[in-house]
C-alpha cells in the first residue's frame, strides 16, 4: 500500500506498475505523518482486523537489503506477541545533526535480536551533543520507520489524539460507499495535522525499539545528495544546464532552463520549471516550513 498525493499518481503508475490501483491511497492535502499513517491503518482494518503495518518513509535509502528483512521479520513477531510500537533505531555510523535520536532504555532480553524500551526521542542535536550521543553507545538515529498492530495504533491515536481517531473513524464508515471521496476531502479540510513522532511515540508507554545495523539513509534533504553524487572541482553538484563563474560548494538541479551563477558559494539552487527556490545549504531543514507556508497560501487563494 501507497499513501501519497494525487500529483505522484502518474508517477508511480510508471515507476511501480505492480502495485494495485486500488492500494494506492489518496490524501486531498498533506495532514503530517500521523493523519497519513492513520489513514492507511483504517484501510487495513476494514480489510484484516488483526493487520500488522509496516510503515515505512519513501525517501530512504537502503543498503544490506536481506538484514533490512531480517530486522522486520524480527519486529512483527515481536509486536505480534506483545502489542507494542516497534520504531527501528540505527546505529549511528557518524555524528549526524540531521537526524532526531532515540535514548534506548532497559534491554528486553527474551528475544535474540536487540530490543530496548524506548526511553526517550531527542530531536535533531547539535554538533556537540550528536557527538555525545555517538560517544555513549546507548542512542540509535530515529529513522521514522515503525511496526505494530494497526488496532493497537488505533487504540493510542484514540488515548492521545481523540479529534484525529473521531475523524479517521468518518472516513472509515465512508470506505467503500460512494460517498468515500467527498467525506475524505472534508474531513481533511478539519483535521490538524500532526506528526506520529510528536502525537503518538513520545507520548505512548507501549514504545519499543530495535536496534538495525544494516546501512540506511534518510534522502529527505537536498544536502543529503552530497554523500551520492560526485562533485566537480570546486565541489558543485550540478544536475542541469549550467554556466558559472567562481561557483562553489553549491547543489544545482535544473530541468530546461540554463541556470547561470556568478560568486555564489553554499547554495542550493533548484529549478522545476514553474518554481526557482535558492537556499543557504545550512539553512536545507528550514525548506519543510517553507512549504508549509506555501499549503497554507494556496488554501487561503481559495477563500478570495
Amino acid at each position: 500500500y501507497i499513501v501519497t498525493s494525487s500529483q505522484y499518481i502518474d508517477t508511480l503508475e510508471t515507476q511501480i506498475p505492480e502495485i494495485l490501483s486500488e492500494n494506492i491511497l489518496i490524501e486531498p492535502m498533506n495532514r503530517d505523518t500521523a493523519t497519513c499513517i492513520g489513514l492507511a491503518a483504517v484501510h487495513l482494518l476494514k480489510k484484516d482486523p488483526n493487520a500488522t503495518m509496516v510503515v515505512l518513509p519513501s525517501d530512504h535509502l537502503i543498503f544490506d537489503q536481506d538484514k533490512f528483512v531480517e530486522v522486520i521479520h524480527d519486529a512483527i513477531n515481536i509486536v505480534e506477541e506483545t502489542d507494542c510500537l516497534m520504531t527501528m533505531g540505527i546505529k549511528p555510523s557518524r555524528p549526524e545533526t540531521a537526524y532526531g535520536y532515540i535514548e534506548a532504555g532497559r534491554s528486553i532480553a527474551q528475544y535474540d535480536c536487540p530490543v530496548y524500551v524506548a526511553k526517550r526521542f531527542i530531536e535533531k542535536p547539535n554538533k556537540v551533543k550528536a557527538i555525545e550521543f555517538v560517544n555513549k553507545g546507548t542512542y540509535l538515529w530515529n529513522s521514522g520507520m515503525f511496526v505494530w498492530k494497526a488496532s493497537v495504533l488505533m487504540e493510542e491515536i484514540k488515548r492521545f489524539l481523540p479529534d484525529l481517531h473521531s475523524s479517521l473513524m468518518k472516513i472509515s464508515d465512508a470506505i467503500g460507499t460512494d460517498e468515500e471521496t467527498t467525506v475524505l476531502e472534508e474531513i481533511y479540510e478539519e483535521i490538524d495535522g500532526i506528526s506520529i513522532d510528536y502525537g503518538i511515540m513520545e507520548r505512548s508507554t507501549r514504545v519499543n525499539v530495535i536496534e538495525a545495523d544494516f546501512r540506511w539513509d534518510d534522502i529527505g534533504s537536498w544536502t543529503a545528495f552530497e554523500r551520492f553524487f560526485d562533485k566537480d572541482e570546486n565541489g558543485n553538484i550540478v544536475k542541469a544546464l549550467n554556466s558559472k563563474i567562481d561557483t562553489k560548494e553549491c547543489i544545482i538541479f535544473g530541468e530546461d532552463r540554463l541556470i547561470a551563477t556568478i560568486g555564489v558559494s553554499n547554495l542550493i539552487i533548484v529549478d522545476t520549471g514553474d518554481v526557482v527556490m535558492v537556499c543557504d545549504k545550512s539553512r536545507d531543514q528550514d525548506i519543510k516550513e517553507l512549504l508549509k507556508i506555501l499549503v497554507e497560501q494556496q488554501e487561503l487563494t481559495k477563500f478570495i
